[in-house]
């Protein structure tokens, strides 16, 4: 049986830079969560067709990871992909809450992609699975890459590793339901213009972790998408620790464990 750990991220700032086509493009610092996790298995089993377990809810065909397998087939038309989904199902063991800003559904994905990688000896690099991995979900390239912390960029393909000793992190995630693309929508159209300018933030992506928390310790100057969250989802508000910084698109709040 194959498996593997697939960790939630936070992200340590968030700022947006500007505008690709569609996308908004960003400059983030990614870290991973070691205690927080998925687990991604693949288990012995006959199957018809590509099959899913743990993942209540969630139809096969709006699976992150049903995305992820789709695009290794269509892209390395390797038979070995489809011969090994035949006899194997996927078995996911779900701990990270979804809508949640800490990247669960990218975490299983990517997981999966290098899971296959490996199984079916692709001939295919890491940043080629990267490449593949971004046309699927922003965050994918970042768990494709299994960094402990990173700078990721453009419109999340570029991520450089960042090294550093990764600090502890405690999660607070309330029973919120987070939309992204609506959050984006309202920063888009409410705050996009009175964002900093890049001169202001840049040097965070020079700086440890733990320092920008400690010399910045402001949660809306760290993550642009902060306000447009609250005016999305008023209640976050209300539940919003003091001391607490918020995650990507939300609902998620995290800190240093003391």
């Amino acid at each position: 049986m194959y498996s593997s750990k697939a960790y939630a991220k936070v992200n340590i700032f968030l700022k947006i830079t500007g505008k690709r086509d569609d996308y908004h493009t960003l400059l983030s610092r990614f870290v991973k969560v070691y205690s927080l996790y998925d687990t991604i298995e693949f288990v012995p089993s006959e199957c018809d067709t590509f099959t899913i377990e743990g993942c209540d809810g969630i139809e096969r065909e709006k699976n992150t990871i049903y995305s992820a397998y789709r695009a290794l087939n269509e892209r390395t038309g390797d038979l070995e992909i489809l011969d090994f989904f035949y006899h194997h199902k996927v078995v996911v063991r779900k701990r990270i809450p979804e809508m949640a800003g800490l990247g669960g559904g990218s975490s299983d994905a990517g997981t999966f992609m290098r899971m296959v990688a490996k199984a079916c000896n692709l001939s295919i690099s890491i940043e080629e699975l990267a490449e593949i991995g971004s046309t699927i979900g922003a965050d994918l390239p970042f768990f494709i890459y299994d960094y402990d912390s990173a700078n990721v960029s453009g419109i999340g393909e570029i991520v450089e590793p960042f090294d550093e000793k990764v600090p502890d992190i405690d999660i607070y995630t309330p029973d919120i339901e987070c939309s992204t693309p609506e959050i984006y929508r309202i920063f888009r159209e409410r705050f996009y213009d009175s964002r900093d300018t890049p001169d202001s933030y840049a040097h965070w992506s020079r700086m440890p972790s733990e320092e920008i928390l400690e010399s910045v310790a402001d949660p809306y100057r760290l993550n642009d998408l902060y306000e447009a969250a609250l005016v999305a989802s008023p209640s976050l508000r209300e539940v919003a620790p003091e001391g607490w910084f918020f995650s990507g698109s939300g609902s998620s709040f995290f800190k240093i464990s003391e």
